[in-house]
């Protein structure tokens, strides 16, 4: 049988029991907050002229891994990822190519 102790145990179990299911419906009967979307009406053409460049920068073979213009690319996205304020990128420069080197002239325009 039964004592004494072993029935408030019992007991004490039931209503803690009992009072974790009242909790649970009382949490499920609460209205949910509505979902206010905000639009986004400011486009940041800075942040997609850097997402360009870093999926430039990350074609890149490993023999252009020194490349000035993605290591800026790649430090302004590490500073963007800490929550620091955003920074121009630096311009692009014009795509290289062989030129014949012009002879310099003086400003009378007589060859050097």
């Amino acid at each position: 049988m039964l004592g004494r102790s072993d029935t408030f145990r019992a007991a004490a179990i039931i209503a803690l029991i009992a009072v974790a299911v009242v909790s649970l419906v009382a949490i499920n009967r609460r209205p949910t907050p509505p979902v206010i979307e905000t639009p986004s009406t400011v486009s940041n053409p800075a942040s997609d002229d850097l997402s360009a460049e870093l999926r430039r920068c990350g074609a890149l073979g490993p023999q252009d891994a020194e490349d000035a213009r993605c290591v800026a690319v790649w430090e302004e996205n590490r500073r963007r990822f800490f929550g620091r304020p955003a920074r121009s990128l630096p311009p692009t420069p014009p795509p290289t190519t062989l030129r014949a080197a012009a002879p310099a002239t003086n400003a009378v325009g007589d060859a050097r």
